[in-house]
């Protein structure tokens, strides 16, 4: 495993400061504004570049062309997208309750943005490296069932009171198995960052990512994931045929957009804890001891260094990607459950299956703690 540069972007840019002649008080106001600003800059242009693949890969699915007159291969239409929802009318429904109306659409996506602040892009890409990162993820992903209920509620809108109730029972069907799943990984790892979770994954290649050793937990977290961002066929809070946009149907303008963005950051959110747990987060499919082996270098040759470490956020996000276009790829090939299928379906199997799992994994793990073990926090 490759030594890392800096523990995380805020102890490198706080040393940076230091070393100019700032007291570390000075640095740590200078650095408060900043971890969100990155946040905010790579959710958006991670949204952008989903929503294109989701044009071109349906359209490709469906043997059409998709966007291609905005910009180079429609590659500005997503801008257009959102610049056509930022001049439209912003309207409230006359009987609807103004603060929790526009309260709601906030609930939704501020959680989903804070999130961001836990996932390592790379070795020396860490926004911060939080100890409790995976829990904290879990509870800030707790709290948008409420904003999509709250937001059918306050419309006044029976389809959209339909769609908010809808958005609060398979959230809890889900999350369960989903936090299940997260705590058979947490125990192998000895750990709740998720830093030192993709450490543990990095110790010999493609062969010792938690995909290999949890199968069945890459599988449940994946399935709970695309019930959790509602994406086909998961899409029973906002399903057109028969809510008519479920919680969403009164918004409109920037309102609108915040739904729109919100499950977008959570599906490029999913996929990259996916890639975090399950598939070695910025780790090579081979050593890096072995790389460097191939190029005739040392592992502490920072030359080698900073070449793995750039070449780990590419790998993170082609990964995250991957993910991506399979999620896209699922909404036109599965058809859309009805909703009892749906909460039988969380808690009449995979509920019973990831507490197995994580029974299986305990046992195997006081077994054979050599193998099923991982590094100490």
């Amino acid at each position: 495993m490759a030594p890392a540069l800096t523990l995380d972007l805020e102890s490198g840019f706080r040393s940076l400061l230091e070393t100019a002649g700032l007291s570390p008080a000075a640095s740590r106001l200078l650095w408060l504004p900043l971890p969100m600003l990155l946040v905010l800059i790579s959710a958006v242009v991670g949204v952008l570049v989903t929503v294109w693949l989701e044009r071109k890969i349906s359209a490709a699915a469906q043997q059409r062309i998709g966007p291609e007159y905005a910009g180079a291969l429609g590659i500005l239409q997503p801008m257009a997208d959102g610049l056509k929802l930022l001049f439209k009318e912003d309207v409230i429904p006359a009987r609807a309750d103004g603060l929790l109306f526009s309260l709601g659409p906030v609930l939704v996506v501020v959680p989903v943005i804070l999130s961001w602040l836990v996932v390592p892009f790379g070795q020396h890409l860490l926004i911060s490296n939080v100890g409790v990162g995976i829990f904290l993820w879990i509870s800030l992903s707790s709290i948008q069932p409420i904003g999509l209920l709250m937001s059918g509620y306050a419309s006044n809108n029976k389809y959209s009171l339909l769609g908010g109730l809808r958005a609060a029972a398979q959230s809890i069907s889900y999350e369960i198995p989903l936090a299940l799943a997260v705590l058979a990984v947490v125990m192998m790892s000895n750990s709740l960052s998720t830093v030192a979770i993709v450490d543990q994954q990095n110790t010999a290649g493609i062969l010792s990512w938690n995909i290999w050793r949890q199968p069945v937990g890459f599988l449940v977290f994946w399935i709970c994931a695309l019930a959790e961002c509602e994406r086909l066929p998961f899409d029973l809070p906002e399903a057109e045929e028969e809510l008519v946009a479920g919680y969403q149907t009164e918004y409109a303008g920037m309102k609108f957009a915040l739904f729109y963005l919100g499950s977008y950051i959570n599906l490029v959110l999913s996929a990259l804890l996916v890639v975090v747990l399950y598939l070695g987060g910025w780790g090579f499919p081979i050593p890096v001891e072995t790389l460097a082996d191939w190029l005739g270098q040392s592992v502490d040759n920072p030359v080698l260094q900073v070449f793995t470490g750039a070449l780990g956020i590419v790998m993170t996000v082609l990964k995250a990607y991957l993910l991506v276009f399979i999620a896209i790829l699922l909404r036109w090939t599965v058809p859309r459950v009805r909703i009892d299928q749906l909460l039988n379906f969380g808690w009449k199997f995979l509920l019973p299956i990831s507490l197995v799992n994580l029974l299986l994994t305990a046992a195997l793990k006081l077994a054979f703690p050599g193998i099923m073990g991982g590094i100490s926090s």
